[in-house]
């Protein structure tokens, strides 16, 4: 029995016959010929572009070209044909007029539309009279428009109204992205965007989401954005207030600078004087926000209360009235003849009261002078003061009389004590009579 074999052993080829070896078969292994191949530029065309169709490894003295409309020979979508000997070119029932065929083979389709997208066929003839085919394709994509955006509500109310933003028109095979403030949309709650992100709802909007948005759309050939749009978020505004240089001028001084203050962004601005518009005078300027009024210099007619009014969209609000005092000096020159005239006849006017009061005055002591005659009667009764009720009597004094003879009051009839003056005042038809002595005629 013999002893058992080992394994085969494996000989070792020398490195440098197996070069030789793979040398040899690459030198002899014929040359294979190049296949003819299409190649479109650019492979997605815009519609309204120009697109070529090349051709590649055309074989040498090809007898002519000819370019089909889809993927077979078909003489009713033949676009164009060119005899390359006699450079004789004919055009099929597929040509639309924008095609052109050069020697070399390739087709050249100008203004592509997207009804020209689809196959196209090349057949080559060559000199032995056989033919090569190949099949190229043609993708036109529209070029997206200008997108516009779109909200379901022009005045929204702060954290009150929720809004809706579109991005406009819709195409198909787009993407849609936004923006805000030149940024990516940041991540929030109150931020929410459709499955086609074509639609931004903004909940609760403030005014930090006023924007403004854009919106981009893209597809394969071409990229486009909108104009900036701005929310015009409604807010109260609050109460403005106003600050004066001085409250009290003197005319034709200055300047006086009024200003509104308030703490609101994105208001309009505007004055009143005396609860009215203010009307600018050439004395008058207002800032270019008008928030600063300057006067300069003051007049008179300046003089009275101003106010500042804040609004937006929304609603508005009114400062409280400041009143401005003008000062100045009265010129007796500078009078007007109707002011002189008003001024004479006040003076003639208080001169003739003047002039009554002083009549009144002094009629009025005469009366008081005879009513204290009156008084004077009552608390000193005259002892020759008679009260009688008959006729008046004769008058008569010592040693002189009618008769001759002298008459004393004892010899007079019904001879009765003096009577108050009052009883005068009490009883206007009692007579009071007075018995006057004379002494410088009465004897001794």
């Amino acid at each position: 029995m013999g002893t058992p074999s080992g394994p085969p052993r494996r000989r070792c080829i020398p490195w440098n016959r197996l070069l030789l070896a793979v040398s040899l078969l690459t030198f002899w292994t014929p040359p294979t010929t190049a296949q003819l191949t299409t190649e479109t530029v650019p492979p997605l065309a815009a519609e309204g572009s120009d697109v070529l169709l090349l051709a590649h490894n055309v074989a040498n003295n090809p007898l002519g070209y000819a370019w089909y409309r889809g993927e077979r020979v078909d003489n009713s979508q033949l676009i164009v044909s060119c005899r390359v000997a006699t450079n004789l070119t004919i055009k099929g029932p597929a040509h639309s007029g924008r095609e052109a065929l050069y020697p070399n083979g390739t087709l050249l389709i100008q203004n592509v539309t997207q009804k020209d997208t689809g196959s196209y066929m090349l057949l080559v003839t060559k000199d032995d009279l056989q033919t090569e085919r190949q099949t190229g394709q043609i993708h036109v994509h529209p070029v997206l428009p200008t997108p516009v955006i779109t909200s379901n509500n022009s005045k929204p109310w702060e954290h009150k109204d929720t809004v809706v933003l579109t991005c406009g028109p819709e195409t198909q095979n787009t993407s849609y992205m936004w923006w805000i403030s030149n940024q990516s949309l940041p991540k929030s709650t109150r931020l929410k965007l459709s499955e086609d992100k074509r639609t931004l709802t903004v909940f609760s909007v403030t005014r930090k989401e006023k924007g403004p948005y854009v919106c981009e759309t893209r597809n394969l050939v071409s990229i486009s954005r909108s104009d900036p749009f701005t929310l015009d978020v409604l807010y109260p505004v609050a109460r403005p207030s106003l600050q004066v240089s001085n409250t009290t001028v003197p005319e034709h001084e200055g300047p006086v600078v009024l200003t509104c203050l308030t703490d609101e962004t994105g208001v309009s601005i505007r004055w009143l004087f005396k609860g009215q518009s203010l009307l600018l005078a050439d004395r008058m300027t207002l800032s270019s926000d008008n928030s600063t009024l300057t006067i300069d210099p003051i007049s008179r007619e300046d003089a009275g209360d101003y106010q500042c009014e804040v609004s937006n969209r929304g609603n508005s609000s009114r400062s409280g009235p400041l009143r401005l005092r003008v000062t100045w000096r009265v010129n007796a020159q500078a009078l007007s003849v109707g002011a002189i005239t008003g001024i004479v006849i006040g003076v003639l006017l208080v001169l003739t009261l003047l002039a009554v009061l002083g009549c009144f005055i002094f009629l009025h002591s005469l009366d008081l002078r005879l009513h204290s005659s009156q008084i004077c009667l009552f608390f000193f009764p005259n002892p020759g003061c008679l009260h009688n009720r008959g006729n008046w009597p004769p008058a008569s004094t010592s040693g002189r009389g009618p008769s001759g003879s002298s008459a004393s009051q004892a010899s007079l009839p019904d001879a009765r004590p003096p009577a108050p003056i009052y009883q005068e005042l009490l009883h206007p038809d009692t007579d009071v009579y007075c018995n006057i002595s004379h002494k410088a005629d009465a004897g001794p």
